[in-house]
């Protein structure tokens, strides 16, 4: 007998080999055994007697399961706020100016660094509560915030102890490059030196990087100096991403996907040629709407590129203290679709399928296919696209990891 069976529910499996829109089955069944799913289909295509093939049966009466989302692109694990730079901002200044003063990132740099790997930890959770009480069975977690090897790796070991106090996935990325340490004022290669012979073969060996990543723009790191960082993480066999092109067009996109990364993410300010370039190998675009709005942009993202060109597109939080203090995906997704105008269908994709592609875990999860994780949420309502439509409220009524609630 199967471990688990949920009957006569709306299954939006994402799966696009499922025709119609969002891989829906109406009165649809999904098993799973081991924590594994192992069937998918109509209630009326179930192979016998629906209590003769399982050892717990569930009737969902119409309600929705979707994939557990998965939240691709976060900076979740940090020390401090940044209540007053949003206050700056407000009162005219600029998010280049307030970093070039000593506040941005470095701020938080500094907080961290002070912190307790035990008071990190303790910070984290209730962002990542926030998160999971909204179907997010998946995170990614970026370092970033230490800038030196001890905190650096004290952030990552923070991150990978979040998922033995909670039921979820985390996935790590390393992020040395995301801006130049107050130590390394004016010696940024000597900085790119240190990640690339210190900093993330430390991260490496201790088993903390799932992928690297780097912040690419002007008040960040140039081309040359990421593409050293991506050749050190290519020469230690870890995948690659990019914040790219947010503030501008360095051509970040295009490198990242040279390299064959993961996902390029923001890319307000993407060009063709970096469409192009994704396009070819197979990037993903992680659009980060909260920044978006947080920020006050104008520049949108090239969507209809995007769309054109055949690039999975992704959702994520990019919580962050800075430009996206934000812990609810389900925001994300209807930002996403009034902002940048994806349809409820494709937010849904970008937080499921396109999101798991973003994190190179699509044979795992994502969609509800068989052999995948059953990693499910169960909404109460009465179509998918009312996931992106309602503002501040949650019609969450389960959450489940490899079938485990």
């Amino acid at each position: 007998m199967w471990d688990n069976l949920w009957i006569g529910g709306q299954i939006a499996t994402l799966n696009p080999d499922i025709a119609g829109a969002y891989g829906l089955i109406n009165d649809g069944a999904v098993a799973c055994d081991n924590g594994k799913i192992i069937w998918v289909g109509p209630v009326s295509d179930l192979p016998g007697a629906q209590q003769s093939l399982a050892k717990n049966v569930t009737r969902l009466d119409g309600a929705l399961m979707t994939p557990g989302l998965i939240d691709c692109h976060t900076h979740l694990v940090y020390a401090g706020d940044r209540a007053n730079e949003f206050e700056a901002r407000l009162l005219g200044k600029s998010y280049e100016e307030i970093a070039r003063a000593g506040g941005g990132i470095r701020s938080t740099v500094k907080a961290t660094r002070a912190a307790s790997e035990d008071a990190l930890v303790s910070a984290s959770l209730p962002r990542l509560d926030a998160l999971i009480t909204e179907g997010v069975t998946t995170i990614e977690i970026k370092s970033g915030y230490g800038l030196d090897v001890e905190t650096e790796l004290k952030m990552l070991r923070a991150a990978r102890r979040l998922s033995d106090m909670r039921l979820v996935n985390i996935q790590t990325t390393f992020l040395g490059a995301h801006a130049l340490p107050p130590e390394y004022d004016g010696r940024a290669d000597n900085y790119i030196d240190y990640i690339c012979s210190e900093m993330l073969p430390a991260a490496h060996e201790e088993g903390l990087v799932d992928a690297v990543d780097g912040f690419c723009e002007n008040i960040g790191f140039s081309l040359a100096q990421i593409e050293r960082v991506f050749k050190a993480a290519s020469e230690l066999g870890i995948p690659v991403k990019l914040h790219a092109e947010q503030l501008s067009d360095l051509g970040g996109a295009k490198l990242a996907a040279t390299y064959g990364a993961l996902s390029a993410d923001h890319l307000e300010y993407l060009g063709q040629d970096g469409v192009e370039a994704m396009a070819a190998h197979d990037t993903t675009a992680v659009l980060l709407p909260g920044a978006f709005y947080f920020l006050r942009e104008t520049q949108l993202p090239p969507i209809e590129a995007l769309r054109d060109a055949r690039i999975a597109m992704a959702v994520a939080t990019d919580c962050n203290p800075g430009t996206a203090p934000m812990t609810s995906l389900l925001l994300a997704m209807n930002m996403a679709c009034t902002y940048f105008r994806l349809t409820p269908e494709e937010a849904l994709a970008g937080v499921t399928r396109n999101a798991a592609k973003a994190l190179g875990i699509s044979r795992q999860t994502g969609t509800i296919e068989v052999g995948k994780s059953a990693d499910l949420a169960i909404w109460d309502v009465a179509s998918p696209a009312a996931l992106s439509y309602h503002i501040g409220s949650n019609p969450l009524t389960t959450r489940m990891i490899a079938g485990t609630s």
